[in-house]
């Protein structure tokens, strides 16, 4: 384990002193960043400013605390941030949404939101807002006056009629209708709310309410932010459980997000839109890949986990190139892919690995080696772990050993029991620590194009220990290879394509004799 530590920091260090200010501009690279002007930053790192860090003392996380800690991101090698909802809201998630215009109060003005993009594009750092499209808050002035028949607003949400099966089930398992609480005796008003009745459902028939969303995103493009996630993308027209695999549904969503992402082009043709897509069925996402300019991939985020886990190659290399060559093919001149491990919905990964150091290497160092603009989760980085319900899954970063310290939030406390080694100040002193991990493989990002722009290809080999795949580049081909047990691997290298080391995680790991050796949880790139 020192021996691994020093050779972290060693890396750390080179990766350091050598990108000097490379997150300030785009890093020159091949393939698809060279010809597609949507590609948006390396890193994404999703932060949910609540949980963030605190300026005013009052135990909620703000804007302003994002920008104080902009710098930690730049140096974690982070150059894109994707903001959990920050308009005002009555939850504390904030995905209920009153005011699509606004910023939410307990976070700050819209001064504060003007600098951090200032401060945040100044280190080259892009910015992308969530938008709830979906569904509004009931609280909304928009609902508020929906309520009235006679309102223009009236449209703007589905109401039920004297044939519609109140009892009918969501796409997401409740109650798709909901009744008005109005206080009118015999009132027999319902609306669609496919998540909550807090949450009813916009209607996306209504020409209005395009115009409408269309203009949000124009708004906030005119402040100066990089691109949106789509929160709930699919749902805009996947309302109900018979809903699910109907070619119509499917149909009117990407009509409808095609439509969006002209009106967005039209505003800036360099933002980038990134769906959230669940389908039942993975091989459904490539669909989305002509409408938007990405979405999550959470097949492939618990195909890296389950092999992770399990110390067994669950046919990664195979899935991501024929993944890779389907989104080529329906993204019609734009491609770009969005993997990840986790996010504010999911298990943290940690726990999904029930606390495994090694595993949870082996995890991000395959996430951080796949093409496209990997996602991390805040506090990721440190082996922060957390089950649900979902507030466990969105507690406050953990910046201190102690728990407590300028800027830490108190809004909500910690249930996962990490100790005082999880936590930034540790972390960062100690050259083996998981921060600092995941600093070398974003490094590796940053010097290696095609870890970030290659086309993804299937390396046979039977050693179900060792995930492995190529990816091709104009600058040099390279190949990947993730040893994901516990003991050290052989892995034959034929021919002489594949001749030099570019990256290794371990000192001990050796290329000769058309053979490398991999050790224990160890990870190469060979060119």
């Amino acid at each position: 384990m020192r021996r691994l530590a020093a050779r972290i920091g060693l890396l750390l260090i080179v990766t350091l002193a050598s990108s000097g200010g490379a997150l300030a501009s785009q890093p020159a690279g091949g393939g698809a960043a060279a010809t597609n002007r949507r590609a948006p930053a390396n890193v994404y790192y999703e932060i949910f400013v609540r949980s963030w860090y605190d300026t005013n003392g009052d135990g909620i996380g703000d804007l302003n605390g994002v920008t104080a800690k902009l710098d930690y991101l730049k140096r974690l090698g982070v150059s894109g941030i994707w903001l959990m909802p920050i308009n005002p809201s009555p939850s504390y998630h904030g995905y209920d949404v009153t005011d699509y215009r606004e910023i939410n109060p307990q976070y700050g003005t819209m001064a504060d939101f003007e600098r951090l993009l200032r401060e945040a594009h100044k280190r080259g750092i892009k910015v992308i807002l969530d938008l709830v499209a979906n569904h509004s808050s009931n609280r909304s002035p928009w609902f508020l006056a929906a309520r009235d028949p006679h309102s223009k607003y009236r449209d703007w949400y589905t109401w039920a009629k004297s044939d519609t099966d109140l009892k009918a089930t969501s796409a997401t398992g409740g109650f798709a209708w909901h009744p008005l609480a109005d206080g009118r005796a015999g009132s027999r008003q319902h609306y669609l709310g496919v998540f909550a009745g807090v949450m009813p459902d916009l209607n996306y028939d209504d020409p209005a309410v395009r115009r409408e969303m269309i203009g949000i995103g124009k708004f906030w493009l005119k402040k100066g932010v990089d691109g949106f996630r789509l929160d709930a993308a699919q749902h805009l027209y996947l309302n109900f459980e018979t809903d699910w695999d109907n070619p119509a549904a499917l149909k009117k969503n990407l009509a409808w997000w095609s439509e969006f992402h002209r009106g967005i082009d039209a505003a800036n043709p360099h933002a980038w839109v990134v769906g959230e897509v669940w389908p039942r069925n993975p091989d459904q996402l490539a669909a989305w890949m002509g409408s938007l300019d990405a979405v999550f991939d959470f097949p492939l985020a618990q195909r890296l986990v389950a092999s992770a886990d399990q110390e067994r190659d669950r046919d990664i290399g195979a899935t991501i190139a024929r993944r890779d060559a389907a989104y080529r093919a329906a993204a019609q001149g734009r491609f770009d892919d969005a993997p990840l491990l986790s996010n504010h919905d999911m298990e943290r990964v940690m726990s999904q690995l029930d606390g495994n150091q090694e595993h949870m290497r082996v995890a991000a160092a395959m996430l951080l080696t796949l093409p496209g603009h990997p996602f991390v989760y805040y506090g990721e980085e440190l082996g922060m772990r957390g089950n649900k319900p979902d507030p466990h899954l969105r507690e406050p970063m953990r910046w201190y050993r102690a728990g407590k310290g300028p800027g830490e939030t108190s809004w909500e406390g910690w249930s996962a029991g990490d100790g005082p080694g999880v936590s930034v100040e540790a972390e960062r002193a100690s050259p083996g620590s998981l921060l600092n991990w995941y600093r070398m493989l974003i490094g590796w990002r940053r010097d290696i194009p095609a870890l970030r722009d290659g086309v993804a290809r299937d390396w046979q080999d039977h050693n179900l220990q060792v995930a492995a795949w190529e990816l091709d580049d104009p600058h040099g081909d390279v190949l990947v290879l993730h040893n994901l047990s516990g003991r050290t691997q052989s892995v034959e290298i034929t021919g002489r394509r594949f001749r030099s080391l570019l990256r290794d995680s371990q000192p001990e790991t050796v290329l000769g004799g058309g053979q490398l050796q991999l050790p224990p949880y160890g990870s190469a790139v060979l060119q």
